[in-house]
């Protein structure tokens, strides 16, 4: 009697369809996973805003006025990216007065997207020491839901 041979491992069709539903499993989770990113970099350049804003309004109290800089400022009173590093960091930050107003009575902190981060939808950050935040010259309430 003749023994059959045994086959070992997967058909083509059986890695054909495994790869479709890792195709189809990508296709819904990496924009997911994108928009999870926007947010989490959005978060991170509020977070550094307030941080900015604070150490403002301490050298406020201390020299009676604000003090403006950008990454082009070659003091390093303050921190002009977002992250934790300059490399790692997905906005600019910088500080200059108010429209309309000195250094001593307001300062317009903004964070603005660099280091490769493109945020369409949202744009540049901003923050001034009276409270006012906008999102791309918006006021919040007008921004869209996505960047609040």
């Amino acid at each position: 009697m003749p023994q059959q041979a045994r086959h070992r491992g997967f058909t083509l069709i059986e890695l054909m369809c495994v790869l479709c539903i890792i195709g189809m499993l990508a296709l819904f989770a990496y924009p997911s996973y994108q928009s999870h990113i926007r947010k989490a970099r959005r978060t991170e350049a509020r977070a550094a805003l307030m941080q900015a804003m604070q150490q403002q309004e301490r050298h406020f109290t201390q020299h009676n006025r604000y003090h403006a800089y950008s990454d082009a400022s070659t003091a390093g009173m303050f921190r002009w990216f977002s992250g934790d590093t300059e490399a790692g960091s997905s906005y600019r930050l910088s500080a200059s007065g108010c429209s309309g107003g000195t250094l001593q009575e307001c300062i317009m902190l903004s964070a603005t997207p660099a280091g490769g981060f493109i945020d369409r939808q949202c744009g540049a950050l901003t923050l001034n020491s009276r409270g006012e935040q906008t999102i791309s010259g918006l006021s919040v309430a007008a921004a869209p839901e996505a960047c609040r």
